[in-house]
């Protein structure tokens, strides 16, 4: 439903169209739904996106999987972590990164961010690697890529993987360095709100030809041939090699997805205009800087060496504000969300990890402050002047 008609500001809206709907339909036509020739063709158009103009350089492996969450699962699976082993992460992050972890039998061993990026910060992975260590799970937050060239010189000096949580885009870099570059391997969404979308999905990309090949089999229950790789020719037995889950990506999702790389870019430049435009306007309205990660925690974004994917922009106001703020933007029909309390607050955490409230001191304030505000490319001027008019009403009254 569009704004005009709804007098709302939703916090996001897809842009997928006819180029996506034509492609859809054209797997309707054919014989494959699920795990066919659509998903090894996105893989393809994935790996090459990741290695775009470089040339000689080699695109990756790409293994398409249902969601995110699933990806970070089989990643960790085939990077053999399990029961008593740490994998080393953020407190600044979805559940779905602790929970992978968690899942296969391992801990989440958090570290606190850097106060001006809200990344892991690379000084605490260090201090936290002990003899259970693994590898390392930095989180790409809000298309921000970690300092992955310090990650990995950790982790090689302690013989660790590094699996990379790229959910918040595939279009950024820093310091000539792209997602997947550096780790062992690294794991896209495609959910509902990402810049790429498919409503659910994700992808896995490792340079690593056995590692992938470990993973496609994980992604289809463990079993030897999937059934496209066995159409065509006679009846061919399949085995179970390992256990394994149902996580790949579909045909009818890869057809949502192709027709969206091409354009990625151009809506990551749009979505840069509206984040430049958020800071000038709400500077102006308020009268203060408002605190922001998108570029005032960003050195190397303002100096012109990297670029975000702007997945999201998020403000902080005062910890005594932010709840106040978020019910006057509600009323006000804005949409928000926080991205993120400090996942190591949250019930089933405190719980299971037992960090108490002062342990991870920057992630905490962040968490406690962040509010994420209306950020996709179809925003127009016009809702994006109501949503800085609300946030200024909403802080000058708490304030």
């Amino acid at each position: 439903m569009s704004t005009a008609h709804s007098g709302k500001v939703e916090f996001y809206r897809h842009q997928l169209g006819e180029d996506e709907i034509a492609s859809w339909r054209k797997v309707i036509d054919t014989l494959f739904l699920t795990l066919g020739p659509q998903v090894a063709g996105f893989e393809a158009d994935l790996g090459q996106f990741l290695v775009r103009g470089r040339e000689g350089v080699v695109a990756p492996h790409v293994v398409g999987t249902s969601c995110c969450s699933l990806g970070l699962l089989v990643a960790l699976r085939a990077l053999d972590v399990g029961p008593g082993d740490q994998v080393i992460t953020t407190p600044m992050t979805f559940a779905s990164t602790t929970n992978a972890i968690l899942q296969l039998g391992a801990e989440p061993v958090l570290v606190d961010v850097e106060p001006r990026t809200g990344l892991i910060d690379p000084e605490a992975v260090a201090a936290a690697i002990g003899p259970r260590t693994k590898g390392l799970l930095p989180v790409h937050l809000y298309g921000q890529l970690c300092d992955m060239p310090k990650l990995r010189a950790i982790a090689d000096r302690h013989h660790l993987f590094v699996l990379e949580d790229s959910a918040h885009g595939i279009e950024m870099e820093r310091d000539g360095v792209r997602p997947g570059e550096l780790g062992d391997g690294v794991v896209f969404s495609f959910y509902a709100t990402k810049n790429l979308t498919s409503g659910d999905g994700g992808a896995i990309a490792t340079k690593d030809a056995k590692l992938a090949e470990r993973m496609r089999r994980l992604r289809n229950h463990g079993v030897s041939k999937a059934a496209a790789e066995r159409h065509g020719a006679l009846y061919q037995h399949w085995d179970l090699t390992e256990l394994g889950y149902k996580a790949n990506l579909t045909d009818l999702d890869a057809a949502l997805l192709r027709p969206q790389l091409p354009k990625v870019e151009a809506k990551r430049d749009r979505r840069q205009a509206l984040v430049e435009g958020y800071e000038r306007k709400l500077r102006e309205a308020i009268g203060v800087r408002v605190p922001t990660i998108s570029r005032r925690g960003v050195p190397w974004l303002v100096e012109r060496r990297g670029t975000s994917s702007h997945h999201l922009f998020t403000i902080q106001p005062p910890v005594a504000l932010r709840d106040e703020m978020l019910a006057a933007l509600g009323k006000a029909g804005i949409g928000t969300a926080v991205n993120y309390r400090a996942i190591h607050t949250l019930t089933y955490l405190v719980e299971k990890l037992g960090l108490a409230r002062g342990t991870l001191p920057v992630a905490e304030e962040i968490g406690d402050r962040t509010i994420s505000l209306p950020l996709y490319p179809t925003l127009t001027e016009a809702e994006q002047d109501r949503v800085v008019e609300a946030v200024s009403a909403a802080w000058r009254e708490g304030s």
